[in-house]
């Protein structure tokens, strides 16, 4: 009778236990509308024309211009964003337009176009 009880507490624990690391392991629902690595190129790619503009390796122009690539950048974020899933498909083609933004600001930073630095003062 005691084999029979300490076999039968011996299955609920391991059960238990089986199900308790099952349980833990599942995979946590994604938010299908999240774009964290975007989101973070966005924001180093803004920095990188602030930082542009400071050290006057773009002018006023190349910056409005650059800024408005980021902008479009975003607005076909929010775009892909819309229909409350952010497709493979949209993924690609939101990354290729942040690939090409990022070489817009490359070429701008170092063509032969310079501005005053922010904060020099003309004598």
């Amino acid at each position: 009778m005691k084999f029979q009880a300490l076999i039968a507490t011996l299955a609920l624990t391991i059960g238990a236990a089986t199900f308790a690391q099952t349980t833990s392991t599942l995979p946590v629902a994604k938010d299908s509308t999240a774009t964290p690595n975007l989101d973070k190129r966005e924001a180093k790619q803004q920095k990188r024309i602030d930082q542009g503009v400071a050290s006057g390796q773009l002018t006023a122009k190349e910056a409005n211009r650059l800024d408005k690539r980021e902008a479009k950048l975003a607005a076909d974020e929010a775009a892909a964003k819309s229909d409350g899933k952010v497709t493979v498909a949209e993924r690609k083609k939101l990354q290729r337009e942040a690939n090409r933004d990022s070489q817009a600001i490359h070429k701008q930073k170092h063509n032969k176009h310079t501005a005053a630095p922010a904060g020099a003062t003309g004598n």
